[in-house]
């Protein structure tokens, strides 16, 4: 076979560094650009952010909003954002002079005007630990007491439980083979009830049964015992399970008492504490910056970009001159970052467009549920959008994943919007979230005596238009975290 060479012409799809960039960032949540943009500062001196200075206090002689005011006299760069919310604000608290506050604000402001992070209030916070350990410093015990409750201070666990036995407990403590083991045992056993007299009530509890009997005693010592006590001190001895699981009337048979009585028996234990020790816990609190703010205009609903989240960038002047200024090949790695500054200008600005129209989108379609609620959720998928907007749905899959619209109705992830649909007997669709809806209304209603089981409310749910299997709305009542009917059953 003769070898040759051959001309041929074909087209094929080659991603560009900014092209890859630009889909990164789109992909990227709030959190994740602010990361990326603050490596891009410190790697790019080209780059910087654009000072925004604080706006004077609005007086009806200008009727000018913030956001005016911070263009003019910023002399309306041109690389400002070009969507932001425009209602009025009087005070520009802050260099983005939006007039919305977030109902999560990961900032909270005092009296005089700084700053208190909420972070470090939460970290000063006095842990379990310390908090036992300050009370056993009041104490009158000696010196091996002491030794022996700050040893089961470190074993408990977050909830407060002394999650292992004294036995195991006393195995850990065996480094000298002359210990007397059933002597430890016994220090160890005092020290328990030493600590389970400690703050708060329940603490040192080796299950939940004597959690919630240590309680009792407490509420027996200060208010005297009653009748209503002593029954739930014997539920909580003997039929805790029987009570976890509804099954009043093995309950009532065992204990030779009446509805009321084991009604106000129910009350008191539900009233108890079952994790005396979770309030001392550490809570990681993550906050939500919403990309899209939904207001209603004049009688339309209207999704603006939120300018909180909008990072504001522009090249910097002092060494853009100096490269304008230069003749030779010096600076050659200059011209390179400058491309990478406007490249990435470019494609920050180009992401938030891209979530301000496809957040419109979604809200167009999604009008009724910003007007009724849950209920009136149409399905919606993410084809439609895609159709809409002119964009693949691998794009608005990555727009609307860790990106937050804030509406009256609360904070919701774009992508809470979509949702599979349900035929009705009309020939329509229901979406999955209204189905949701209705089921948690028809279980908020329901008789305590005669609670609703998955067939009731797929038949219900039938006479209402919609078909719906009885596993798919078990399905949809585990997702809302509802009990199955026997767990959900009252005296």
């Amino acid at each position: 076979m003769k070898q040759a060479l051959q001309l041929r012409l074909s087209q094929h799809l080659a991603l560009t560094p900014q092209l890859q960039q630009s889909i990164r960032l789109l992909q990227l949540s709030t959190l994740e650009l602010n990361a990326e943009i603050e490596q891009a500062l410190q790697d790019n001196p080209l780059l910087e952010r654009e000072e925004i200075y604080e706006a004077p206090a609005f007086t009806p002689a200008t009727e000018m909003s913030v956001s005016q005011q911070q263009a003019a006299e910023a002399g309306g760069a041109n690389e400002a954002p070009t969507e932001a919310p425009t209602t009025e604000r009087a005070d520009a608290d802050d260099s983005w002079g939006n007039d919305w506050t977030p109902t999560h604000a990961s900032r909270e402001h005092n009296d005089d005007g700084d700053d208190v992070d909420v972070g470090d209030i939460q970290a000063a916070a006095t842990s379990l630990r310390d908090h036992l350990h300050e009370q056993l410093a009041l104490t009158q015990l000696n010196a091996r007491e002491r030794a022996m409750v700050a040893f089961l201070v470190e074993a408990l666990n977050d909830d407060g439980y002394l999650a292992q036995s004294l036995e195991e407990l006393v195995e850990a403590l065996l480094d000298n083979a002359e210990v007397d083991v059933e002597e430890l045992l016994e220090e160890l056993g005092i020290a328990l009830r030493h600590l389970q007299n400690f703050d708060p009530t329940g603490i040192g509890a080796r299950n939940l049964a004597e959690c919630l009997e240590l309680q009792l005693a407490a509420v027996v010592a200060a208010t005297g015992p009653t009748p209503t006590s002593a029954l739930a001190r014997a539920i909580v001895r003997n039929h805790l399970e029987q009570l976890a699981a509804r099954d009043f009337a093995k309950i009532k048979k065992a204990l030779d008492c009446d509805d009321d009585a084991l009604r106000e028996a129910q009350t008191l234990i539900k009233s108890l504490n079952p994790r005396p020790g979770a309030r001392y816990a550490a809570i990681d609190t993550r906050y939500i910056l919403p990309d899209v703010v939904v207001r209603k205009t004049r009688g339309n609903w209207v999704a603006s970009l939120n300018s909180e989240a909008m990072p504001r960038l522009r090249i910097n002047r002092l060494y853009a001159d100096i490269l304008q200024k230069s003749r030779n090949g010096s600076g050659r790695n200059l011209a390179g970052q400058l491309q990478e500054a406007k490249w990435l200008i470019k494609n920050v600005l180009q992401r938030f467009d891209t979530i301000g129209r496809v957040a419109q989108a979604i809200v167009d379609r999604q009008r009724a549920f910003f007007d009724h609620g849950e209920v009136a959720m149409r399905p919606l998928t993410l084809r439609e959008i895609a159709d809409t907007v002119g964009l693949h749905e691998s794009t608005i899959s990555r727009v609307t994943t860790q990106k937050y619209l804030a509406s009256p109705r609360g904070i919701y992830e774009l992508k809470y919007f979509f949702g599979s649909h349900v035929s009705t007997d009309t020939g329509g669709a229901a979406s999955s979230t209204a189905i949701r809806a209705l089921i948690k209304q028809l279980v908020a209603a329901e008789n305590g005596h005669k609670p609703l089981s998955d067939a009731k409310i797929a038949e219900v749910l039938g006479e209402q238009g919609i078909v719906v299997a009885r596993r798919t709305v078990a399905k949809y009542r585990e997702s809302l975290s509802i009990p199955p009917v026997n767990l959900r059953k009252t005296l």
